[in-house]
């Protein structure tokens, strides 16, 4: 069953946006989406809140997200992090393949 982390990098004076902009310059971004089971990594800025920034981060399995976890990039992350000074909090779901019946009268298509 596929998982989904929502991970909230929350710093000051736009420093949650830089992160996420060096990240996708410096070639992680790209990089994370090429591992094995990567399904979605994928940054976003709520509205009520540009000081946070949102990554979507989708992996086929647990054993792939735990992949992830022991790879190089992450120690490349956990600096970057360290040096925009940011503070995280973190979700994580359970992906359903298909949209409940009672769902789809909601989405447009």
């Amino acid at each position: 069953m596929a998982l989904m982390m929502h991970l909230y990098y929350t710093g000051e004076n736009g420093s949650a946006r830089r992160f996420a902009e060096e990240m996708t310059a410096s070639g992680l971004v790209e990089r994370i989406r090429t591992e094995e089971g990567n399904l979605c990594y994928s940054y976003f800025i709520p509205m009520d809140d540009p000081e946070t920034v949102l990554l979507l981060d989708a992996w086929s399995d647990q054993a792939a997200l735990d992949a992830h976890h022991a790879s190089p990039v992450m120690g490349e992350i956990a600096r970057l992090r360290d040096r925009y000074d940011l503070h995280m909090r973190a979700e994580r779901c359970v992906m359903e393949e298909d949209v409940p019946e009672s769902d789809q009268a909601f989405l447009r298509k």
